[in-house]
């Protein structure tokens, strides 16, 4: 509860006070994972020349290039503090505040104990997505943990449960996705965008799935852009773990 309240107390969640919601979900929602990271604690060289090319290019407010051109978002979202390092250039940008929960102040630690945490997280943000008529027609902006995103490991962790937007999101159910949605993100990927499209406020399956591959241009055009599941390239001076 206190997550939900810290979470959207400056948008007005009707929810939190009990009141029965319909399915109302968003226009759009842009997914993206942090950037790369250096430890527990910040982003590596090329996550934080990451999350300024992000804030520059796709997800500008200005740029040419940028996924949000002529269409401000709702929201900007994050839920780790790798996660809220990668978005601050981009509310910046934007000029919005950003909306993260407490969780998403502390280092990360890839334990039983948290990942259970941040499964709270992700159920409470995904059904206020799904159910909250504030975002019918809008666009949500999601920086996220790769991990709640999609893993088949975590969704084996904790078996019965809802835990990656894969499953509460209901990604498996999109139609047409040549071989479907992927049950996992790879580790070695930061340089990849996930956008559902909802045509419809009552639907809570999205009726398009896109995948988009970061290629920045310059000042930001070295920046890695591996395939799907293949090793990231990286100079050796980058300090990424």
């Amino acid at each position: 509860m206190m997550w939900r309240l810290r979470l959207f107390a400056s948008i007005t969640l009707l929810a939190m006070f009990g009141t029965s919601l319909a399915q109302a979900a968003p226009r759009k929602i842009v997914i993206v994972r942090h950037g790369e990271k250096h430890n527990a604690l910040t982003l590596c060289s090329l996550g934080t020349e990451r999350a300024q090319a992000l804030a520059a290019q796709y997800l500008s407010p200005t740029s040419p290039m940028s996924l949000l051109r002529n269409d401000p978002p709702a929201a900007l979202l994050a839920m780790t503090l790798h996660t809220v390092e990668t978005a601050r250039p981009i509310a910046r940008a934007w000029d919005m505040k950003l909306i993260a929960p407490p969780i998403g102040y502390i280092p990360i630690r890839n334990n039983r104990y948290f990942n259970a945490k941040l499964n709270v997280v992700n159920r409470d943000v995904a059904r206020d997505l799904l159910e909250n008529p504030r975002w019918h027609g809008q666009t949500v902006v999601m920086v996220w943990e790769h991990f709640h995103i999609a893993s088949a490991a975590l969704e084996q962790e904790f078996p019965g449960e809802q835990v990656t937007l894969r499953q509460l999101l209901h990604l498996d159910q999109i139609k047409g996705v040549k071989g479907g949605v992927p049950t996992t993100w790879p580790d070695s990927n930061y340089n990849f965008f996930w956008i559902l499209t909802y045509d419809r406020p009552q639907d809570i399956v999205p009726s398009r799935f896109e995948v988009v591959r970061q290629y920045f241009a310059e000042p930001y055009a070295n920046l890695p852009s591996n395939d799907w599941g293949a090793p990231e390239p990286r100079p050796a001076n980058s300090g990424c773990s």
